[in-house]
């Protein structure tokens, strides 16, 4: 997805405000999602990350048909820029391009092959020497130790979806409200930290769910 090279990430890369709240963005959290805007004459470019269980209600990898279907409706539903991002009628905006998908999720090698592979070995020795019930006790150690550190990757594992939008406004200037139906499409979403950059420089904004219009007119 490279749809915002000139607009966006050059800009957000040299402003330290918007530098600032990317770092403050990295903090993974549920219900927040994080929305990049970039105004440039009449484009107007949005980079939206948001936590998996603010789209599907999970973070684990989908494996079964139920979740993978979820997740197939979720990136269906982020492609609809305008349907979750509403500009005034007056505004004239259309979409250029829009592409979703997943962005983030950790998959974790299993080491166990490797760690147990001369367990055989190993009992053949022990059982010469009489330790049997001693290499027993090792054997559940390791499994448990094993078990405990798969559970710990699991907890880590965080599954997150990115969207990308180009639009054009025939008059952006009255692009000066955005109403976020995406809380209405995604019932998890609760708050969408937002930074937008334009010719008037950057500035961030929290857009909750109880109170879903972001005001723009001063920055135009």
């Amino acid at each position: 997805m490279k749809i915002l090279p000139l607009i966006a990430l050059t800009s957000l890369a040299a402003t330290p405000l918007m530098a600032e709240e990317t770092r403050h963005a990295d903090a993974h959290e549920h219900g927040v999602g994080q929305l990049n805007i970039a105004i440039d004459g009449n484009d107007i470019a949005m980079e939206l990350h948001a936590p998996g269980a603010d789209i599907v209600g999970f973070e684990y990898e989908a494996t079964t048909d139920q979740d993978i279907a979820a997740v197939g409706a979720g990136i269906e539903m982020l492609h609809g820029a305008l349907d979750l991002f509403v500009f005034p009628e007056a505004a004239g905006c259309n979409i250029v391009s829009a592409d979703a998908g997943l962005e983030g999720e950790e998959h974790h090698d299993d080491h166990g092959e490797d760690e147990h592979h001369d367990d055989d070995h190993h009992d053949d020795d022990h059982a010469e020497h009489g330790h049997d019930d001693h290499d027993d006790h090792d054997e559940k150690d390791d499994y448990h130790d094993h078990d405990d550190h798969h559970d710990d990757h699991a907890e880590e594992s965080h599954t997150e979806f990115h969207a990308e939008y180009l639009l054009t406004c025939a008059d952006p200037s009255k692009a000066d409200t955005i109403t976020f139906a995406y809380f209405d499409s995604f019932p998890n979403a609760l708050e969408v930290e937002v930074q937008v950059i334009s010719n008037t420089g950057a500035t961030a904004f929290e857009v909750e769910r109880d109170a879903p219009t972001l005001d723009l007119s001063d920055l135009f």
